[in-house]
């Protein structure tokens, strides 16, 4: 009748309790297993289950979301790429940004004034005139009589000037042309009241009977 019982119950074991890791004795304590051992109903090392085929199932059901975490992962991995490649945009932009800054900052700024206002000859470029760059201002204007000053290249002013003969002729220039001198290297400057010929680079504010000043620079 034991051995009967011993059989039924391998019987079951085998079919429905293939993977499970036995835990506690199958027989209770003291009555021994089939094998005739009295040592607390262990059962014998060729009836337990192989522990690489438990090992590998209890591992597959320790982990029954394994797809899922796959999918994260790779949702984690394109959000890393997308940050560095907004990294990279972005470096990208401020690089350019500075660039541009640095290129402007070599430039004069558009509506500015000379300073100080310089006059000077024909060797003498024109633009806009600072200490470091000195450059014959092109956008006189004078205080005194509200008129822009002409300006004639190669010329100069022949000594028969006189006041009337401006206050007549400004801003003509075809009228004005009468009392120049062809002068090569001279620019010939001219407003309603004032006038004068240069040759040399020099400082406006040097000659105090002219009002003159600089009427903004555009770019």
């Amino acid at each position: 009748m034991a051995d009967d019982l011993d059989e039924l119950l391998d019987e079951v074991e085998s079919k429905f309790c293939r993977g499970f890791p036995a835990t506690g004795p199958r027989f209770p304590a003291g009555d021994g297993n089939r094998d005739g051992n009295r040592d607390g109903g262990r059962p014998s090392k060729s009836d337990q289950e192989p522990e690489g085929r438990c090992g590998a199932e209890r591992t597959k059901k320790a982990v029954p979301g394994e797809g899922d975490d796959a999918e994260d992962i790779d949702a984690l991995l394109e959000d890393i790429l997308d940050d560095d490649y907004d990294c990279d945009a972005l470096n990208l932009d401020m690089s350019k940004a500075a660039k541009k800054d640095h290129k402007s900052s070599s430039l004069p700024p558009a509506n500015t004034k000379c300073c100080p206002v310089f006059l000077g000859g024909t060797s003498v470029a024109f633009g806009v005139g600072t200490r470091t760059s000195q450059r014959a201002c092109d956008q006189l204007r004078c205080t005194s009589c509200d008129f822009r000053v002409a300006t004639f290249d190669d010329c100069e002013w022949d000594p028969s000037c006189d006041y009337l003969f401006f206050r007549n002729n400004m801003p003509s220039c075809e009228k004005l042309r009468a009392k120049l001198k062809r002068r090569r290297g001279m620019r010939a400057y001219a407003c309603q009241c004032s006038w004068c010929s240069v040759v040399a680079l020099g400082d406006v504010s040097q000659q105090p009977q002219l009002k003159w000043v600089c009427g903004k620079h555009e770019a």
